[in-house]
């Protein structure tokens, strides 16, 4: 009961980071949303994920993870309702925004949970069956939100909570224990907020680029409060008494190369994919389930990539699994770049399924090689940075890919031939994103193969 309680919340926040693009068409019709609004509804459900999720955890630990999860649930649930009566682009961002610190707390203290309930030699299959949950979450998100905008309209996706939050709160009310961690850390406030403000003026000065004139002007000031916010952020964690980010962790070449790695897939593909089904509804005329029926392939690759990503975990060095999954991810967009005016939906069937089945390995592979370079006491850190990780190459792929699609777009007279321009810029500069971090995480691995290939403490040999 613990483990299904988890992972129904699991599911559930993943489903929101991918349903949204099936209804983008719609809000913009319904609300009066333009490209940037867009940009911000799935952003604001990303920024609290990236800033807030390692003090959630540190928080669960001190105050106990069963509250936690409690107020998160409760949170996620009644922002879900919040977000389905919205009735302007800006009512549903900031709604979004409390949606997703829910999502934060729930994510944070839901592996803990597993692992509080389970001793260590029984934990294989939860934590196992907790991964292709976030997998099918996530890659259920387009087919499934496609037929409930199409049957019951956009606001339908966010009710579609309302009864899976309330179940998952009543069987944690009776079922779920409380738990602790044994050594308490005190929350590094100075770090998240450091971090946050970081995170938001970043993506803020990206968006701001679509205005050009004074919106260039304000996004060059924005840029130089994010690059300062980070910079204090990385200084104050070099300083604190308990970071929530240990520099020892992040200056490790191969916890910092699949850091890269888990990044930089969900920064291509799935920012990409928000942009593929607005041009598959705006500018190929499907609706939105026809729209998300079109995205199976994708679907079905990312849910059959998952186990292959496990058996080539076991069978391959992290040093090459790794950097494979995010070369899969960069071929797969090349392969669907390409489009024009007379483009077919069938044109982004292999690419899509290619990149796929990179982006469901890359999902059951990385937490487990985050932690073959860090200590014991810094698990917990390094599974949280690397979920962090993830949110973190949304926010910047959602943001610029929206830069590229309307610098693309712009200027051409016709509107199948605009948006031809807009996805196919998309999807080359992600194919060039996920083969820069394909390569980066390669020689971030190897030096790390390289540094452990033989330990000096136990005279034995270490194949990463």
């Amino acid at each position: 009961m613990v483990l299904l309680a988890v992972c129904m919340a699991v599911f559930m926040l993943l489903l929101d980071m991918t349903i949204v693009s099936s209804a983008l068409a719609d809000l913009q019709l319904s609300l009066g949303a333009d490209l940037a609004d867009l940009q911000w509804v799935i952003d604001a459900y990303a920024l609290p994920m990236a800033g807030l999720l390692l003090t959630a955890a540190t928080l669960g630990d001190r105050l106990g993870r069963r509250r936690l999860y409690l107020l998160g649930i409760v949170l996620f649930t009644a922002a879900s309702l919040g977000c389905a009566l919205a009735t302007s682009a800006p009512m549903l961002i900031g709604v979004r925004a409390l949606q997703g610190i829910g999502g934060a707390i729930l994510l944070a203290v839901s592996l803990p949970i597993i692992a509080a309930a389970y001793p260590q030699e029984r934990r294989g299959a939860p934590i196992a069956i907790y991964g292709a949950v976030m997998g099918a979450g996530s890659a259920a998100g387009p087919l499934l939100g496609g037929f409930l905008v199409t049957h019951f309209g956009w606001q339908s996706i966010f009710l579609v909570n309302l009864p899976v939050g309330v179940l998952a709160l009543v069987i944690a009310v009776r079922h779920l224990p409380e738990t602790r961690a044994d050594e308490l850390r005190p929350v590094d406030w100075v770090g998240t907020v450091l971090l946050t403000v970081g995170l938001v003026t970043g993506v803020f000065s990206v968006i701001s680029l679509h205005d050009g004139g004074i919106g260039g002007r304000t996004s060059g000031a924005l840029a130089i409060v994010a690059v300062l916010a980070l910079v204090l952020f990385f200084w104050w964690e070099g300083r604190a008494p308990a970071p929530m980010l240990s520099l020892r962790l992040a200056t490790s070449p191969g916890f910092a190369g699949v850091w890269v790695a888990a990044a930089a897939a969900s920064g291509t593909l799935i920012a990409a994919t928000n942009y593929l089904a607005l041009y598959f509804m705006n500018t190929l005329g499907y609706n939105a389930f026809e729209t998300g029926l079109r995205a199976g392939p994708l679907t079905l690759a990312t849910i059959v990539g998952a186990p292959l990503g496990i058996l080539a975990g076991r069978r391959l060095p992290t040093r090459i699994a790794i950097p494979g999954g995010v070369a899969l991810v960069a071929v797969g967009l090349w392969a669907a770049s390409g489009a024009h005016a007379d483009t077919v939906w069938t044109h982004f069937i292999f690419g899509s399924a290619l990149a796929g089945l990179g982006l469901g390995a890359l999902s059951a592979m990385t937490s487990d090689a985050a932690l073959q370079f860090v200590p014991l006491d810094d698990a917990g850190m390094a599974t949280g940075s690397v979920s962090t990780g993830r949110q973190i190459g949304i926010l910047l792929g959602v943001a610029g890919m929206g830069v590229a699609f309307g610098h693309a777009a712009a200027g051409k007279a016709d509107a199948r031939a605009a948006g031809a321009a807009g996805i196919d810029s998309v999807l080359l500069l992600g194919a060039a994103g996920a083969a820069c971090a394909a390569f980066i995480s390669l020689i971030l691995l190897t030096v790390a193969t390289m540094n452990r290939s033989h330990d000096p403490a136990t005279g034995e040999s270490l194949a990463i």
